[in-house]
């Protein structure tokens, strides 16, 4: 590819074309206008390139190696801003952008150094290799939307182009100003991108455990773990694409946009705090309410930022800002290294409150629990309370009555057969008590007839008096 590349770009005439000449026939072929760099490599970085051979082939070839992969332009990243939001008005599309942006970048692993095996938001989201992981199941409709806009605008990454979109459709939903940088670099193949696994699962069997597990790998806290949760003021969830919901409710029978689905919230393509006032009163069955969603309010540290969020507006939008604007930049390499924002947005950076700062990570699940969260791609829903233990009456000292615990089944479902990990699971909790799924428990014939006689007894005594 780099030897036809690189033939391309050479002249038909003897005579050795000049600096400006080749890059106006670079600019020609791949265009792009920040700072008149190109954005192009003929292969994965990570696999390294056969030495250029000499004479003018080899010229040429140096020309091509030399092609930075360049960052977005500004100027067209503010356009494309515009033809979002007129693409939000028409098709009520901001939930899939959102989850878009976030499953791009939360793929991270603070652990691995190297781009772009860290993953991240890296575009690397438009290949079919990753976009065909069971987290993303639904998404190709959201490339569908986005893409006109990035044919466009061919001066734009997508790794900025994804995060573009989604603080765009937080902000034109009624949410906080998202104070975003840009910059992001592509990455070129599908063999840069991130494996499977690494999104969080809906329904694991321990939702804390799992959702630490998986954002302290990206880098993020409690804090941040709970005001990120709070998008779910947004959107559906359809039970064929994630197995999770009711065909349709009464908030979304009549979409808008395409019908069907279940909602977390009342008005679903609002963005409040509506997520954590619902959850907490678990007044409407016709809301979804997933495992995870239930844990905000289960585990002690979730719960604090929970709560403080139910009642706080003002402060989850400040929180949910600053993580948003963090998770987006989570493994991206930009270009310049330091990004760059838009006119109107302030402040790239977002400041961090030490005295917020999350503790170290508890201990994640199990290791035979992580393995169970991995292997089943589509969990049932399983029950989960929501209250943490019950306060203590100041007035006589005695516990005050537990809440209802929280069945996470009222609220939701899984569409999809059982797999054979959860059927062995259940087989082995009926087992253990004497019973399996395929037979009934095992009756107490002793105590039958003992019950049988005390019953036949009662009835004596009664005819006798």
């Amino acid at each position: 590819m780099a030897e036809r590349l690189a033939a391309s770009l050479l002249p038909t005439s003897p005579s050795p074309p000049s600096p400006s000449a080749r890059r106006a026939a670079a600019v020609a072929a791949f265009p792009s206008t920040r700072a008149g760099r190109l954005c192009l490599r003929s292969r994965p970085p990570r696999f390294p390139q056969k030495a250029a051979t000499s004479g003018r082939a080899g010229a040429a070839m140096r020309v091509v190696r030399c092609m930075a992969l360049a960052a977005s332009d500004a100027a067209q990243l503010k356009s494309a801003r515009e033809d979002i939001k007129e693409l939000l008005k028409t098709t009520y599309c901001h939930p899939i952008m959102v989850r878009l942006g976030w499953h791009d970048s939360g793929t991270h692993d603070k652990n691995i150094k190297e781009w772009p095996q860290r993953g991240g938001a890296d575009g690397s989201l438009r290949f079919d290799a990753e976009l065909s992981h069971g987290a993303n199941a639904g998404l190709v409709n959201a490339l569908k939307l986005i893409q006109p806009i990035k044919d466009k605008y061919p001066g734009i990454t997508y790794a900025d182009l994804f995060q573009l979109a989604s603080a765009t459709a937080i902000e034109e939903a009624g949410g906080p100003k998202i104070p975003m940088k840009y910059g992001r670099v592509d990455v070129t193949a599908a063999e840069q991108c991130p494996p499977e696994g690494r999104l969080p699962d809906a329904g694991p069997r321990v939702p804390a455990d799992h959702l630490r597990e998986v954002f302290y790998r990206m880098g993020l806290g409690d804090k941040e773990i709970v005001a990120l949760s709070g998008a779910h003021t947004l959107g559906r969830s359809r039970p064929d694409r994630s197995g999770w919901g009711k065909p349709e409710t009464k908030y979304t029978k009549d979409g808008p946009g395409e019908p069907g689905g279940q909602s977390w919230t009342i008005e679903w393509l609002k963005f409040d705090n509506s997520y954590f006032k619902d959850i907490k009163e678990k007044r409407d069955q016709d809301l979804l309410v997933l495992p995870t969603d239930a844990a905000l309010f289960d585990d002690p540290s979730f719960k604090v930022y929970a709560e403080k969020y139910a009642e706080d507006q003002e402060a989850f939008f400040k929180d949910y800002a600053e993580a948003h604007a963090k998770l987006s930049d989570l493994g991206a390499k930009f270009d310049p290294p330091e990004g760059f924002s838009l006119d109107d947005d302030k402040g790239a950076d977002a400041p961090t409150d030490e005295k917020d700062a999350d503790p170290a990570p508890a201990p994640v699940a199990a290791a035979d629990e992580k393995k169970d969260a991995e292997v089943e791609p589509t969990p049932v829903p399983v029950s989960v309370a929501t209250a943490a233990a019950a306060p203590v009456d100041d007035n006589n000292g005695a516990a005050a009555p537990q809440p209802e615990p929280f069945v996470a089944a009222k609220y939701s479902y899984a569409k999809q057969e059982l797999s054979d990990t959860m059927k062995q699971k259940i087989r082995a909790e009926y087992e253990a008590i004497g019973g399996s799924p395929d037979k009934a428990l095992q009756s107490n014939y002793f105590l039958n007839i003992m019950l049988l006689i005390g019953g036949l007894a009662f009835l004596t005594s009664l005819l006798g008096s």
